[in-house]
């Protein structure tokens, strides 16, 4: 299936659609009291975004190096923030190419880099010493604690993402048709039928088995723990009923009519939104474009968009700088 332009505008409208209904009710009620969730959206630090970005000839004496993880969704993230900088009048170099996240946020510290993309689950439990337990699964509260932590380093965590990437119960259409699944709940009753697949250290996560068998309440025929690149292979054979997947996979824009994830309705897993962590001084130095912008551009990354652009990635193997900028185009911000 050709994944292209067309599909992905019509998601971003219909997010930038949704946002606009939100803040015109959001304007009726001056009362509203915000519910949990994975989804966040957030105009903290600078002006409500919207429109396109608008170069400001004063950034052009600032040069802002990008960069990122060294996997493709981490890449597409990095093409964005450094396309979308240097619309707004930025002299941006990218590193895109960095390695695990004790590697990324080294070069932060040292200057290499001005700042780069990062989960805020991951930033919890990898720097700050959280359990993955202790990870909220709301994504403002996680943003906070995350924010928080990172000050006392001397670092500066901007608003987090709209989508999360996170540990997902998954299967195929027909499985969960079968058995009338949408939600992870859904399985209360039927689990002990179904066989799952994780990884070997799900066993321990609770963003994986042990959080289904604690904290949902689910048993499970069997469970095979294999190695996690084998997640749709064990659905396609028919080997596993269900299968941990990550909300993100290209897989599910690709063949949304073949695969679906179940909705975490118990709020269980922890947030994966990701959050631009950057330091005070390059926030000085850059003026307040720097946060405006790297805000602006996340408003259309809801999480049907990210599965398009990484499956335009990955397996239609697109380079990630021209995804991007079509991206960025079709959301309104440059073009």
């Amino acid at each position: 299936m050709r994944l292209n332009q067309t599909r992905l505008r019509m998601a971003i409208a219909m997010l930038l659609a949704l946002a606009l209904t939100l803040a015109l009710a959001a304007c009726g009620s001056s009362d509203d009291s915000s519910s949990g969730s994975t989804e966040a959206t957030s105009t903290e630090g600078g002006d409500e975004g919207g429109g396109a970005i608008v170069s400001n000839p004063d950034n052009s004496k600032v040069t802002l190096t990008v960069g990122s993880k060294n996997f493709t969704e981490q890449i597409i993230l990095g093409e964005i923030y450094a396309q979308a900088l240097e619309a707004a009048g930025y002299k941006v170099k990218k590193d895109l190419n960095l390695g695990s996240e004790t590697v990324a946020l080294k070069n932060v510290k040292a200057g290499t880099i001005s700042g780069y993309p990062e989960y805020v689950s991951t930033a919890l439990t990898s720097f700050f010493g959280k359990e993955p337990e202790e990870v909220p699964a709301d994504a403002t509260e996680a943003y906070e604690e995350a924010k928080a932590e990172f000050e006392k380093e001397n670092l500066t965590a901007f608003p987090p993402t709209p989508f999360a990437s996170a540990n997902a119960v998954g299967t195929t259409v027909a499985t969960a048709e079968k058995y009338g699944l949408e939600t992870v709940s859904d399985l209360e009753g039927v689990s002990e039928k179904l066989t799952l697949y994780g990884s070997p250290e799900c066993r321990q996560r609770i963003d994986c088995l042990a959080g289904l068998e604690k904290l949902y309440g689910l048993k499970f025929k069997k469970f095979t723990p294999v190695d996690i690149g084998l997640r749709y292979t064990v659905l396609d054979k028919g080997q596993n009923n269900l299968s941990i997947l990550f909300t993100t996979d290209p897989q599910l824009a690709a063949e949304s009519d073949k695969y679906v994830i179940l909705e975490d309705d118990k709020k269980v897993f922890p947030a994966g939104n990701v959050i631009w962590v950057t330091t005070p001084k390059v926030v000085e130095e850059a003026g307040p474009d720097y946060e405006k912008t790297i805000v602006q551009v996340q408003e259309g990354l809801n999480l049907e968009v990210v599965q398009e652009l990484g499956a335009r990635v990955e397996l239609e193997k697109e380079p990630a700088a021209r995804v991007a900028a079509e991206y960025l185009e079709a959301a309104g911000y440059t073009g």
